[in-house]
């Protein structure tokens, strides 16, 4: 994306509605209060989350997330912000991992190292709130232009998604078929794995 298009999305998502997965992820934390954000985006899952008097740890890789998030939260103490990818993150212990539509850009060959630290970032009885890009979203099809987007698209299978949880009680898991736009306007075909989970 050019620097321009990233801009525009944070713009479009800095306060779009919250899912009721990470309403219910969050209602079932206990304490420490502590959250890591993977993939903050514009904040809109840190602004919920502080209202829910969490910690949040917050990370993303592109500069223009890290900037709009201190400016927004610059009067938080319970913010820290990051400029990092999944594989360079050094995560902290965490009642709750939230990576909305964000591991969709891991690179595949990282992808079990980055998915052992998450696991091993949560406490036992953490809880894991986020989604997986499927075999049918646009994004995994021949005809995306990765050199356009992101270099990056990791596609996984039900089961694949699946075995990523065998350490876990899989709370809720929902798959998301739909078609729209995206919101600089393009038509998109979804499909989407969305999973709350509950480490053993």
């Amino acid at each position: 994306m050019t620097t321009q298009e990233i801009k525009e999305y944070y713009v479009s998502t800095e306060q779009r509605e919250i899912r009721t997965d990470l309403e219910h992820a969050v209602s079932m934390v206990g304490t420490p209060k502590i959250a890591i954000d993977c993939g903050c985006g514009a904040g809109s899952d840190i602004a919920y989350l502080l209202e829910h008097e969490f910690k949040v740890y917050g990370f993303d890789i592109e500069e223009e997330s890290i900037l709009r998030c201190k400016k927004r939260f610059k009067h938080n103490n319970n913010v820290y912000l990051s400029k990092n990818s999944f594989e360079s993150f050094d995560y902290p212990k965490a009642s709750l991992v939230v990576a909305d539509a964000s591991l969709f850009f891991c690179c595949k060959q990282a992808f079990d190292d980055i998915w052992l630290k998450i696991e091993r970032a949560l406490f036992s009885g953490g809880i894991f709130c986020g989604s997986f890009l499927g075999p049918e979203d646009t994004m995994a099809g021949l005809d995306y232009d990765k050199s356009a987007w992101w270099p990056n698209v990791l596609v996984l299978y039900e089961k694949q998604v699946r075995e990523k949880f065998d350490n876990f009680q899989i709370i809720r898991f929902t798959e998301h078929k739909t078609s729209g736009l995206t919101p600089q306007g393009i038509p998109h075909e979804w499909h989407i794995f969305s999973v709350i989970a509950k480490k053993n």
